[in-house]
């Protein structure tokens, strides 16, 4: 598994696995699966209400601690409270310290992240969270950020695939030292129509895989952190079977034509 290296030090797995709209017991099977496959990053937060099922998995795997990465988010309606729902979020997966801690969405209407931000810090000074981010931040939220901040965020996990590529906020990132995560990496699949475009259908058959490898791919060569999710478990041993092949300069460039700037998911300027 390759790994990106934040700006504290810290190692993250590039490709992980999540569980956005996995319920609590069939979290546990999946977890469970994924890492069996070689998983070795779980993404989970407060809203998805399946940490327990995802601790759970975590302790009957048998691998230590220090070999699962594992990230948590902090829900819209706590910004006032994020010390508080870490250490629910601890109790609820069992476990002492979590890898990244991330702010679920800035909530703009709200106003309170770059409180949340200040206790983020704090419980990162204090080892509950080995390294701290954000999440679904835009350009304008970042810069207020930045500009009151002691710890620059190390990643911002973002609504990000083929057909909405953020080229703007990558480079953003990229110039502040901010890695990339990538959400619904592979557009939600049938909502989007994605996987079954025929310019993915042509790279996938040149290289002998899928088109949903072939996205997954496309994201690590971009240096992007990537988390599918599946709770098939062909899909999951299929998502990471991805580090045995690249795409050549035309076929980035292909998929990079493929952009429509068009979201799945809300925009962050105005949801919550």
């Amino acid at each position: 598994m390759e790994t990106v290296r934040f700006a504290n030090g810290v190692r993250m797995p590039q490709l992980g696995f999540g569980v956005w709209q996995v319920p609590d017991d069939e979290a546990e099977r999946a977890v469970a699966t994924a890492l069996a496959a070689g998983y070795r990053s779980i993404d989970t937060a407060e809203a998805y209400q399946n940490e327990a099922g995802v601790g759970r998995a975590l302790r009957a795997s048998g691998l230590p601690r220090e070999e699962v990465f594992v990230t948590t988010k902090l829900p819209n309606w706590r910004h006032h409270e994020a010390a508080t729902a870490l250490k629910e979020r601890l109790a609820r997966l069992g476990l002492d310290y979590v890898d990244l801690y991330l702010i679920h969405w800035p909530v703009p209407r709200q106003d309170r992240y770059l409180q949340a931000w200040k206790e983020l810090e704090r419980l990162h000074a204090d080892g509950l969270a080995r390294a701290i981010g954000v999440s679904n931040f835009a350009v304008e939220h970042l810069r207020r950020l930045l500009d009151e901040a002691d710890v620059v965020p190390v990643i911002n996990q973002i609504e990000l695939h083929p057909y909405f590529q953020q080229a703007e906020l990558r480079a953003f990132h990229a110039e502040h030292g901010i890695l990339t995560e990538a959400w619904s990496p592979l557009g939600q699949g049938p909502r989007s129509g994605l996987l079954d475009d025929p310019v993915l259908a042509r790279i996938a058959a040149k290289h002998g895989k899928t088109p949903a490898q072939v996205v997954l791919r496309w994201h690590l060569q971009l240096g992007n952190v990537v988390i599918p999710k599946s709770v098939t478990p062909a899909r999951i041993r299929e998502n990471i079977d991805v580090f045995d092949f690249a795409l050549d300069e035309a076929d980035l460039a292909e998929i990079a034509a493929l952009d429509r700037g068009t979201r799945i998911g809300p925009d962050p300027r105005t949801f919550g």
